[in-house]
């Protein structure tokens, strides 16, 4: 199977090995996958299938069988290797939505290091397609989406200091798949 992880249907099989027991987790996760099915227009035609592949992956760490440092980024991007993922799915998965931003507050940046994070049309349409996709499956725009992440976590706690802190570089990556799908700035 590890070859086939970097494809849409190999992501699938093991986001849905993983995530259902979830239930919303695993709602947000198909509906992101469509998401990111829609904007694959706005990346390179031979990165499209990466790009879904990550999308089906990228709360794979949510997992409780996949629990290690408590950060979700980083236990599916570790579990992902222990599989033989390629390693630019390994990284999207560990670096997407301003990961980088949360693992400071978290006391974990050393550990995302290990993983380069990329500036590029797949990263941005993948934190596109989770940045406009509500926590149950639900078409958000941008800001809607930011403003449900901070009502849902309490001001102070990593997660919405983290999220206030990376929504320009997270609304700079959302509008920048909207102009390249030619879509109006949400």
């Amino acid at each position: 199977m590890p070859s086939a992880l970097d494809t849409p249907q190999g992501a699938a099989e093991l986001a849905e090995s993983l995530l259902p027991p979830l239930g919303n987790r695993w709602l947000h996760t198909q509906a992101v996958a469509q998401r990111a099915r829609q904007a694959s227009a706005a990346v390179p035609a031979d990165e499209r299938d990466l790009l879904v592949a990550a999308a089906w992956l990228h709360d794979i760490g949510y997992a409780p069988e996949l629990r290690d440092t408590g950060f979700h980024p980083i236990d599916g991007a570790r579990y992902l290797e222990t599989l033989g993922a390629p390693s630019r799915l390994v990284r999207l998965v560990a670096h997407h939505s301003g990961a980088v931003y949360e693992a400071e507050q978290r006391g974990l940046s050393a550990e995302l290091d290990v993983y380069e994070r990329e500036d590029s049309p797949l990263l941005d349409a993948l934190i596109y397609a989770d940045m406009t996709t509500g926590p149950a499956g639900q078409s958000f725009d941008f800001g809607r989406r930011i403003d449900e992440i901070l009502v849902r976590y309490e001001p102070g706690s990593e997660v919405h200091t983290a999220i206030s802190k990376a929504r320009p570089y997270l609304g700079a990556a959302v509008e920048r798949t909207t102009v390249r799908l030619g879509n109006q700035p949400m």
